[in-house]
């Protein structure tokens, strides 16, 4: 697809998510930012959860998800569960 999808955790699913809210560029997803980013998906696919989160912020730092250091974790799952 497009250069979305060659950052980390993002696979065609999430860059075609990403496109559809506008977000078509590295440039403007590190803009926008994860949480708002997520917030727009959630907003067009209910299913939209915590790893979806953590994923994007990942891919913003040019990490796996799962390597995201923790105090980020734990900002961003208190961010979900304000949110969800």
């Amino acid at each position: 697809m497009g250069e979305l999808s060659k950052l980390p955790n993002i696979g065609n699913k999430v860059e075609a998510q990403l496109n559809e809210v506008g977000i078509e560029t590295v440039e403007q997803l590190k803009k926008v930012g994860s949480k708002e980013a997520w917030l727009s998906i959630k907003a067009i696919d209910s299913s939209a959860c915590i790893n979806r989160l953590c994923a994007l912020e990942g891919a913003i730092r040019g990490i796996r998800w799962h390597s995201l250091p923790s105090e980020v974790k734990d900002e961003l799952k208190e961010f979900y569960n304000l949110v969800k």
